[in-house]
């Protein structure tokens, strides 16, 4: 093994090898450096030494040469120690090629000290032997051309130069120094070259590099390279010099970021993270809580937009997020907050009365004064080369609470976790208290009240655990205390959770007072605390305002008065009905938003008499509600009224008011209130058919009949049809045929203005009181005049009726005019109807020949396939009554018929219409198989418009005699039709 003196030998050995290319090798210091075959290239060199294309061949050339010889001896030698630790120059080879091609370069230098395109393949060549092989990346897509600096952070990471196999920084130091040198020697040729810069720098990126060169010398070098480019190329000399700082890591990056902060403070976000977990040094939040604070700032005034796409509120969090993890190097303690509070209020009052200008620059009213110019005036808080702490506190809410005021729950958590995690638990829960008692929002108050009930459980946690594994120091005393101190903490939590409900309802009601709703909610968490109860219904009627309030104000009075009047919520107290009234009395005065909800509270109050037998009040009550004022034209629907002043017009109010009067008040005093309604013209339907019925209870039988009058002509129809019917009905069954005249007159009002649709049951009434107290030829003209007048859909049920009536009064042959007129008028459908009893008239009569004509007349409206009914009835008509002519001209017409209706529109419009009628989605024509009369009018003509599953041709492979079967039931349903020979047609 050998010893520690024969390892620096060969140490010194190793490093007596550089430098190689200083002092530059030329042929009269180094005897190898050419040899018998270079004689010429020197030779073409000297006659040629002007010539950029003589050198620059003659040096690839020897390149290229020294490349092949390298490859051949990498593939022969494996690697050992030696050249790990020597790498591109572990060979003589190699040193020897770098001292021709060092030779060749400077040569060519001397007579081109300018060339950019020599000097960065000499800077390139010397790298390659020092650095180690580059290598090259595969990058997918382009490269913006001015990216924002964060962009080109990320980019030139990607982007960096990595090398293999470099050059010791210890071995080779020397040679280190003579590139470094060389490097130099380039820049004073070319200093204004942002390339050269770019690939020095690179250098000092190399993970063998010595630390003399990497680190102080390369600050240097990127401070020369700022120094000397012009400003508009500084920003790539910028992205290396801030990933170089990165690595360094310590008070390196501190400095440079905050250099490049002053010149674009865009990166900033991205410092803060560094500051926050930096490589290799300790982290400073207080610095990185200062600038995350200005920029949030910044953003909220219009005066930063982050890169990274964060709103001001975002950037907010991101400081209450290190304020959260480093509370004690960031913020102020509890007594430093307080006092910071203090003196912070005290130089707001006294701002508040400074004049409008200070030295005569404009200054803001709202605050201290602060002069208009840019950057405004300094704040402490927001310098990161301060080391004062921040008064979170105030930062919280005045930066936070004050403008992000739908973001409270995180601020007031964030806060409180802050105090939380100094061990301030007091203030913490002030915090959450706080907290809870100022948020509007559910949510808010979910995120607070969520994080109170965990801290508050993880207290108790604590002190269980610090009991059950007590310290070996601690005695029975400290043990007991901790016990109080958990009993408190415990109750305090119980009592947190008991009072949730109240804390939820009191969020509701801040962020909306005039939340009727949630205040009885409020009234119905009290339960059966009646002093709570009340104090609760005083200051809701304090606090909503009644133009402002959501729906059923009036309730909240209502259900006030009802607490008194039951004695309390529990009933355990006496009733107060004075109090009650007194409620009562003060909710009349208030301009509620509806008159409804007035008239409802004066309802409500006289209900209340009436409960406790106090009728005489009660009606006292309705008469003050319903007084009439001596302006009686007021808009009902004017809101810019007061309701009061509109509550005379209220039909609520006046409806139970005539109600009361109905129950306990005389026939006189109800009539009076009717009779004011009526001269208000506030009354529907239903209030004039109600006093009607009142007077006829009370035998005041003209009386009601002006009153159907006057409702018939305060409306009009379709209301005043209800009115008329039962005025109508009443007056009938009242004189009967004594007031006939009048009785005619007053259907024939009724008719006058009368619309078809709605005149069908009073024409109906008008017959029956002629056909029982008049003449029934009046009556029959009535009818006549009805079948004229109703609707349409109508006029086909009033002939039925008009038919009958005809046939008691007048026997069966009156009826024929009376059906030619149906048939003129009734649509066509109709008319088949109306035909089939017409026919079936006069074959009662013995008409034969007309009632044929009337089914031929009607056979133009049925399609055979819609209308089989009509088809069967002539059918077996004509069977009974009919000859073999008049049944072939049935068949005929049948045909011609089918013809006419024959459309594939229609046929199938009569499949639809025959599948619903048979409940089947069979064919017609399979349906009318079982006549036999329809089966010898198929085999007469064939079958015409059937489906394909009836029509469809046997396939040649079925035998035919399968077929016979299917025909023998056809030929035994067809047994009774009626045969007709040829010889019978001669």
């Amino acid at each position: 093994m050998p010893s520690v003196a024969e390892k620096s030998t060969s140490l010194d050995s190793l490093t007596s090898q550089f430098p190689v290319t200083l002092p530059i090798p030329t042929p009269t210091t180094n005897s190898n450096l050419l040899s018998i075959k270079d004689v010429q290239r020197e030779e073409d060199l000297l006659r040629n030494p002007s010539s950029f294309r003589a050198w620059w061949t003659a040096i690839h050339t020897t390149k290229e040469a020294f490349s092949a010889q390298l490859k051949a001896e990498r593939r022969a030698n494996s690697p050992d120690e030696t050249t790990t630790l020597l790498g591109p120059l572990a060979t003589p080879l190699a040193r020897h090629s770098l001292q021709c091609l060092t030779y060749l370069y400077e040569a060519a230098l001397v007579q081109f000290p300018g060339s950019f395109k020599l000097w960065k393949s000499y800077l390139q060549m010397r790298m390659s032997y020092v650095l180690g092989r580059q290598v090259i990346k595969k990058r997918a897509g382009g490269r913006k051309k001015l990216p924002e600096m964060k962009d080109a952070l990320e980019d030139e990471k990607e982007d960096l130069e990595t090398w293999e196999d470099g050059l010791d920084g210890v071995v080779g130091w020397e040679e280190w120094r003579a590139l470094i040198a060389t490097y130099e020697r380039a820049l004073m040729w070319l200093p204004r070259l942002p390339r050269l810069w770019l690939m020095y720098t690179s250098v000092f990126f190399h993970p063998m590099c010595p630390s003399v060169i990497s680190h102080t010398h390369a600050r240097r070098t990127f401070d020369r390279a700022l120094r000397t480019l012009p400003p508009s190329l500084h920003s790539r000399i910028w992205v290396r010099y801030l990933l170089w700082a990165e690595t360094k890591g310590g008070s390196t990056t501190v400095t440079v970021y905050r250099r490049y902060l002053a010149v674009d403070p865009s990166v900033t976000e991205h410092y803060t993270s560094i500051l926050l977990s930096p490589a290799d040094s300790v982290p400073r939040p207080l610095e990185a809580a200062k600038l995350l604070l200005s920029l949030a700032r910044k953003a909220s005034r219009g005066e930063y937009v982050s890169p990274e796409g964060k709103s001001p509120y975002q950037i907010l969090g991101d400081f209450l997020d290190i304020v959260e993890r480093f509370s004690d190097e960031v913020g102020f303690d509890v007594d430093a907050t307080v006092e910071a509070n203090a003196k912070a209020d005290a130089e707001a009052s006294q701002s508040d009365g400074q004049s409008a200008s200070v030295d005569g620059q404009l200054v803001r009213m709202g605050g201290p004064p602060v002069p208009v110019v840019a950057g405004g005036a300094y704040d402490e808080d927001e310098d990161p080369l301060s080391p004062r702490k921040l008064n979170i506190e105030r930062i919280v809410h005045k930066d936070g609470l004050e403008v992000y005021k739908d973001q409270a729950g995180r601020l007031w958590t964030g806060l409180a976790t802050y105090w939380i995690k100094r061990g301030e638990f007091d203030q913490a829960i002030s915090t959450f208290e706080a907290g809870i008692a100022t948020v509007l929002t559910i949510r808010d108050f979910t995120q607070i009240f969520d994080a109170y009930a965990e801290f508050c459980e993880s207290l108790i946690n604590a002190m269980m655990e610090s009991l059950e594994n007590p310290d070996e120091d601690e005695d029975e005393e400290n043990a007991k205390e901790t016990e109080r101190e958990m009993d408190i903490k415990m109750k305090e939590f119980e009592a947190l959770m008991d009072r949730r409900p109240f804390l939820v309802n009191d969020v509701l009601l801040r962020r909306n007072p005039n939340d009727v709703q949630e205040w009885e909610k409020r009234v119905a968490l009290w339960g059966e605390d009646d002093e709570k109860v009340a104090e609760t219904y005083t200051k809701a009627l304090e606090t909503i305002n009644p133009r402002k309030a959501t729906a059923n104000l009036h309730r909240l009075y209502v259900n006030f008065a009802k607490f008194y009047e039951e004695g309390g919520a529990s009933g355990s107290a006496e009733p107060d009905l004075d109090s009650a009234r007194k409620i009562l009395e003060k909710a009349t005065k208030i301009n509620f938003k509806a008159v409804e909800d007035l008239a409802d509270i004066w309802c409500e109050w006289s209900e209340m008499e009436l409960r406790h037998e106090n009728y005489d009040e009660a009606v006292r009550v309705m008469q003050r509600a319903a007084v009439v004022p001596k302006h009686t034209k007021i808009n009902y629907h004017d809101h810019s009224l007061p309701v009061q002043a509109r509550l005379f017009k209220s039909l609520k109010l006046w409806s139970f008011y005539v109600d009361l009067e109905e129950s306990i008040g005389t026939v006189e005093s109800t009539k009076a209130v009717y009779d004011k309604i009526m001269d208000l013209k506030i009354a529907n339907a239903q209030v004039i058919v109600n006093y009607a019925a009142f007077l006829e209870e009370n035998q005041y039988w003209e009386d009601s009949f002006k009153v159907y009058e006057r409702g018939t002509e305060v409306f009009t129809f379709p209301i005043s049809f209800e009115i008329w019917n039962i005025y109508l009905s009443k007056f009938v069954k009242r004189y009967g045929g004594s007031k006939l005249e009048r009785a005619r007159d007053l259907f024939e009002q009724a008719l006058e203005k009368c619309p078809p649709k709605s005149c069908k049951p009073l024409f109906l009434m008008y017959g029956q009181l002629e056909e029982d107290y008049g003449l029934a030829k009046r009556a029959m003209a009535i009818y006549e005049r009805a079948t004229q007048v109703v609707a349409d859909e109508d006029k086909f049920e009033m002939y039925t009726i008009y038919i009958a009536k005809a046939t008691a009064n007048y026997g069966l042959p009156a009826t024929r005019p009376i059906f030619e007129r149906a048939l003129e008028v009734l649509p066509d459908k109709q008319t088949a109807e109306m035909c089939l009893r017409f026919a079936a008239l006069e074959r009662k009569l013995g008409e034969i020949d007309r009632a044929r004509a009337i089914y031929a007349h009607a056979s133009q409206f049925c399609d055979p396939r819609v209308n089989p009914k009509f088809w069967q009835e002539w059918n077996s008509f004509e069977i009974e009554t009919g000859s073999e002519d008049t049944f072939r001209e049935m068949l005929r017409i049948k045909r011609s018929v089918q013809a006419q209706f024959n459309t594939e529109a229609s046929y199938l419009a009569a499949q639809t219409l025959s599948a619903k009628q048979n409940g089947t989605s069979e064919q017609p024509s399979a349906t009318q198989a079982a006549d036999p009369m329809a089966a010898a009018e198929q085999q007469a003509r064939g079958p015409a418009f059937v489906a394909a599953k009836k029509t469809a041709l046997p396939r040649a492979d079925e035998d035919q005699d399968s077929s016979a079967p299917g025909l023998a039931p056809q030929q035994a349903d067809n047994a009774d039709e009626i045969h007709i020979s040829d010889e019978e047609d001669l």
